[in-house]
């Protein structure tokens, strides 16, 4: 764990000089980040100017959950987006090659490999909404409450990890998936709803066959009504079954990957 401790703080080094290099750039698309969560909070607060609660939830314990959803959107973009965003492209391209000569785990390297920090910047300001909500709503939750809400948030990053690593690694199967990529970020949307306004086909798919809601509905649902085992144990669970589907799937692709000199 160490030598890949050592690995991954080399990348986040080239990943900051990189970034420090173009700082208009930087700074840009920081902006337009913030810009794109100040619209969905302006969203929430026009919606409840004529309503009290959506499918039970009040204003603030809505914003509490849109600032989770972008939380763990913001982790994920931080981290992991770049790299997997590129990696069916560097598997068409044959630059994936690449990652077959680096010292260590094939499918470690060639996902962490970069770092966004603006999307890291940024989950300081999704922290602020989810404390500026908890506040508005009086929510006092214990020690435990707080340590079980940010390993549900590491466990959110980790499905949708898992899910973009599945999406992307049909690259390895099929000529282009970037469409496949553009479809599921688009799904990110559902995790800002509430898991009880889904009804019918949408419950099933959005709630049971896909993690896109419960990501962000289980955590947000310890803060507002404490540690519930049982949800806790429906998202490590499905955390597991994401993460171990994607690193079976990767490593299938693998064995079909023939090179840039094939």
């Amino acid at each position: 764990m160490l030598h890949y401790l050592k690995i991954w703080l080399a990348c986040v080094r080239y990943s900051i000089t990189r970034t420090m290099m173009f700082r208009f750039d930087f700074l840009l698309w920081a902006s337009v980040e913030v810009l794109w969560m100040f619209v969905n909070l302006l969203l929430v607060t026009v919606i409840y100017a004529h309503t009290d609660e959506i499918a039970g939830w009040t204003k603030y314990e809505m914003m509490l959950l849109v600032g989770t959803a972008m939380l763990i959107q913001r982790f994920l973009m931080g981290f992991f987006w770049s790299s997997l965003f590129e990696l069916a492209r560097n598997i068409r391209s044959g630059y994936f090659d690449f990652f077959l000569a680096q010292p260590g785990n094939i499918m470690f390297m060639a996902t962490t490999r970069k770092l966004d920090l603006d999307g890291l910047m940024n989950s300081i300001l999704a922290t602020a909404v989810v404390i500026y909500s908890a506040w508005q709503l009086g929510l006092h939750p214990s020690v435990f409450d707080i340590v079980m809400y940010a390993l549900m948030i590491g466990c959110g990053v980790m499905i949708h990890y898992s899910a973009m690593l599945t999406v992307v690694s049909l690259g390895f199967w099929i000529t282009n998936a970037q469409g496949l990529e553009g479809s599921y970020f688009s799904m990110f949307e559902f995790s800002r709803l509430p898991r009880q306004a889904f009804k019918g086909v949408t419950r099933i798919l959005f709630v049971w066959a896909l993690p896109v809601v419960i990501v962000s509905n289980v955590p947000a649902q310890t803060l507002l009504h404490g540690f519930q085992p049982a949800f806790a144990l429906w998202l490590f669970g499905v955390t597991l079954f994401w993460f171990t589907l994607a690193t079976v799937l990767f490593h299938r692709g693998l064995r079909r990957y023939s090179s840039a000199s094939s």
